[in-house]
């Protein structure tokens, strides 16, 4: 795979050219609307011609297999593929054994060069005894070219009911974890309902894990207050999320209280060691969602109450929520830039255990009214909206190298000025890169929903996703 950024004169098919590919294979792996309408400063994903394949209509596993030259049972293999039958419109699939038909005038040299692999890794695979010759029509097995890292992923979904299994299923391959969300904590360690069934019932089917995600109430600290200074309601809430547990299938509990009060602290990390203690005996897990902290002293309602060294010891694994620097309700700026995420984690991996971290990627961005004003919002948008929005309005997408983030501006029909932050192929990369770098357990999304077709691909490049 690779990530090309459109240059001025740019067309779909000179592009596919250049990267021995086909118009069809970028369309699906990037989801373009309109094939004939690129934008400068556009990022695309090429999946490798011989490495990767992106679904077609009318694709199935055996025409695919048959096509490059390999057992259905090496495709199901490489990609955890738990319903051979079910492929979808755009799925990326890694081809686990790549052939090559000597052609004439090839060498070795030619040959590694194109596959991006060494000389001896090709000599090697295909035991040669003498390199220098090649005969026309001989087949050569091209080595793959790395080892990707075994990573868990999850994904939040607000969208519930059969939309939100409609968002969770073709993505299914990709996923570890999914956490619907939330079910909110009542008064008296109740839990409201969430029409999460059709979720579920998708996430048996398709060997996803699901998280049961509980909140207090409207992130409200007088509501997660109420809760961890009693008790009676601890126990009571405990034995109600054993019950969902069970009843429901789910496999562990995500259990994310935000803007709770500093001197609650210890109250937080006394409650997290009872749920530990009543649930990790059932076979269940028991994470929790933190805000992103640049050290133990930072101040806040949103920040003080997080202990990232008792979580780190208490719990399995945590999600840290790195995103949200550009917010709704804020200035203009990347959701995520990368300089801040590596402060949050910098601290992070000196307090928590690396294979118990796991950071939060946005796949979502943000529209702005500029100049910017206190008290006004923003609008959600998707990566694939905010090209489109691009392209609408005749304008280039630029890429921030501090923030590792792309964005751009547009003056709209009523001749307000707008500044667009959001992610691309360029910057999802630059954030799997960070937790290869750091080591980390894997990656959450916040949230399912938007359209973000290229990020797939992009993490099937990248990792080896872990199912339980």
């Amino acid at each position: 795979m690779k990530i090309y950024v459109v240059q001025r004169g740019d067309t779909l098919s000179r592009i596919s050219h250049k990267f021995g590919t086909t118009n069809q294979q970028i369309v699906f792996a990037n989801g373009l609307e309109d094939p004939n309408r690129l934008v400068v400063g556009e990022a695309l994903v090429i999946p490798a011609p011989y490495q990767q394949y992106v679904v077609q209509p009318g694709d199935t596993l055996w025409s695919i297999a048959y096509r490059f030259g390999v057992s259905i049972q090496e495709i199901v293999k490489a990609n955890q593929l738990t319903d051979p039958s079910r492929l979808y419109i755009g799925q990326v699939l890694t081809i686990p054994v790549i052939y090559h038909s000597v052609q004439s005038g090839e060498t070795l040299w030619l040959i590694a060069n194109r596959y991006g692999v060494s000389v001896s890794a090709i000599v090697q695979a295909n035991q040669l005894q003498n390199p220098e010759m090649l005969y026309i029509g001989q087949r050569l097995r091209i080595p793959e070219t790395s080892m990707k890292k075994a990573m868990e992923v999850n994904a939040y979904v607000t969208r519930v009911g059969q939309d939100g299994a409609n968002l969770v299923s073709p993505i299914a391959p990709y996923l570890t974890y999914i956490s619907p969300f939330s079910h909110n904590v009542t008064k008296t360690g109740g839990l409201t309902p969430l029409d999460d069934n059709a979720i579920l019932t998708v996430a048996r089917n398709r060997n996803v894990s699901p998280l049961l995600a509980i909140t207090n109430a409207g992130f409200n600290p007088d509501e997660a207050a109420q809760i961890i200074r009693n008790e009676d309601i601890q126990n009571t809430l405990i034995t109600n999320i054993l019950a969902e547990l069970k009843q429901k299938g789910y496999t562990g509990v995500n259990i994310d209280f935000e803007y709770v009060y500093p001197e609650d602290k210890e109250n937080f990390n006394n409650f997290l060691r009872k749920v530990v203690r009543r649930i990790k005996p059932e076979g269940y897990s028991v994470s929790t969602a933190l805000a992103p902290k640049y050290s133990a002293e930072q101040k806040g309602l949103q920040y003080a109450a997080h202990d990232y060294a008792a979580h780190g010891e208490i719990v399995d694994f945590v999600v840290i929520m790195t995103y949200e620097w550009g917010w709704i309700g804020g200035r203009p700026m990347a959701v995520a830039p990368i300089n801040e995420v590596k402060k949050v984690l910098d601290y992070a991996v000196s307090v928590i255990p690396r294979h118990k971290i796991i950071m939060g990627v946005p796949i979502y961005g943000y529209d702005w009214k500029i100049p910017w004003k206190y008290g006004t919002r923003a609008d959600v948008i998707g990566p694939r909206q905010a090209v489109n929005i691009a392209a609408q309005n005749g304008v280039a997408i630029n890429y921030n190298e501090t923030s590792q983030s792309p964005f751009f501006h547009y003056t709209d029909r009523s001749g307000q000025q707008h500044e667009v932050w959001f992610e691309d192929a360029r910057s999802i990369q630059v954030k799997y890169d960070t937790a290869k770098e750091y080591n980390l357990r894997g990656v959450s999304y916040w949230v399912l929903g938007p359209a973000f077709q290229q990020n797939w691909p992009v993490l099937g490049a990248n990792f080896n996703i872990i199912k339980k």
